[in-house]
């Protein structure tokens, strides 16, 4: 069942079985925040298990891109297009949320972010390939990040 995420009253809805479920609720409010603020979008995310359709092209970028296979269960996921960029996103057990940024034009940025929420350590799979930055955040604390650009055609 679709949720649309409330950044002003944040919920661990869909999250709970997450060890740090309230930093994920936190850093998806931060992710809804920003997305209603710059486009006016309602950031909706549903149980990875009823859009395996979005999971699995984020899979297979992660795959063909770098070779990756993220270890944790995959919880929810959303897919929306705004201002000619395809955005998906997927929030894992762990606490790590994936985006992809596809722009729909020709020669438009194109990329792969990885969030940590506050709390959980680097995973396995990223550790040593990838730096995070840290961000402060009101609705998530302390995020750190990463990213990739995408080479290919997805």
């Amino acid at each position: 069942m679709p949720y649309t995420v409330d950044f002003k009253d944040v919920s661990t809805v869909g999250l709970e079985s997450s060890p740090v479920a309230e930093a994920l609720a936190g850093l998806r409010a931060n992710e809804s925040r920003y997305f209603k603020n710059k486009y006016d979008h309602d950031f909706t995310v549903t149980p990875a298990s009823e859009a395996p359709e979005t999971l699995e092209w984020i899979q297979r970028i992660l795959a063909e891109e770098r070779s990756l296979t993220i270890a944790s269960r995959p919880l929810e996921v959303t897919s929306f297009e705004v201002d000619g960029i395809r955005m998906a996103y997927v929030f894992y057990e762990s606490g790590l949320s994936i985006n992809v940024m596809y722009s729909l034009d020709d020669g438009g940025k194109r990329a792969v972010g990885f969030k940590l929420s506050q709390g959980m350590e680097v995973p396995e799979e990223l550790a040593g390939t990838f730096k995070f930055a840290r961000q402060k955040s009101k609705l998530a604390g302390e995020i750190r990040g990463s990213y990739f650009v995408i080479k290919g055609e997805h």
